[in-house]
């Protein structure tokens, strides 16, 4: 399948769309190259599911990286992004997980760890495709403790009160839910979740692990549906025993 696999690169520096594009092709992919975004957005609506993959720049000319992803977020689409870009702040990470990115790679980037990244997000598009259109579907909505989720329309109320969550989080929350009750390897989370190999220092489940404990537990410094399991992993308990 490898071979049929169409990724979308959005860059306007031609040097550096032409190199990612050389790389790719040498993969296997099929690649598609633009240098605005309205062009991006303009190839998917022609074809929504003819891309597996957008390839995303930030500082494109007219239209940023940021409001592409956006707007086609803004579709419903489940199409993995991946974002490359030279800024290198937290607060622009950030930014680029609100707004629907599933990986951030800062330049100049290293060939062998990009190709890993598309490999990755590739597989992981792949799964949740076969997912949806096979017996093992994701959860649509879920409710525990004092919180309502609607996975399709990201709509989340805690207490009645509505949340604001990103993608990203609502992916982890989505698998916990999915595998609720089982004991969650690190590694599991970021081969499944996040698209990427597992590497020991990787702290990235940690975190968003505390930012879902602040969202739904009414005490996050004593959590009792997101538990750290010593040594093994994450656990997601909708219902604790202790009521």
């Amino acid at each position: 399948m490898k071979g049929k696999e169409h990724i979308l690169v959005v860059e306007d520096e031609q040097h550096l769309a032409t190199g990612i594009k050389y790389n790719l092709d040498a993969e296997g992919y099929r690649v598609t190259t633009v240098g605005d975004g309205p062009s991006a957005l303009e190839l998917i609506e022609q074809d929504p599911d003819g891309v597996d993959l957008v390839v995303l720049d930030l500082m494109l000319p007219g239209m940023s990286g940021y409001a592409v992803c956006e707007a086609l977020r803004a579709t419903g689409k489940e199409l993995p992004v991946l974002i490359l870009s030279a800024r290198t702040l937290t607060e622009d990470r950030t930014r680029g997980f609100d707004v629907g990115a599933n990986q951030y790679l800062t330049k100049p980037f290293d060939l062998d760890e990009f190709l890993s990244r598309v490999k990755n997000l590739l597989a992981l598009h792949r799964r949740r495709v076969e997912r949806t259109t096979g017996a093992a579907s994701e959860p649509v909505s879920f409710e525990f403790a004092d919180a309502n989720i609607n996975f399709e329309t990201f709509e989340v109320t805690v207490a009645g009160e509505p949340v604001r969550m990103t993608r990203l989080e609502m992916s982890l929350l989505q698998y916990f839910v999915r595998y609720e009750g089982r004991v969650i390897p690190r590694s599991e989370l970021m081969e499944n979740v996040w698209g990427l190999p597992w590497k020991p220092y990787t702290r990235a489940p940690d975190q968003f692990i505390r930012r879902l404990r602040r969202i739904f537990e009414p005490n996050p410094a004593e959590p009792r549906h997101f538990l750290t399991i010593r040594d093994a992993g994450y656990r997601f308990i909708a219902e604790p025993e202790d009521g």
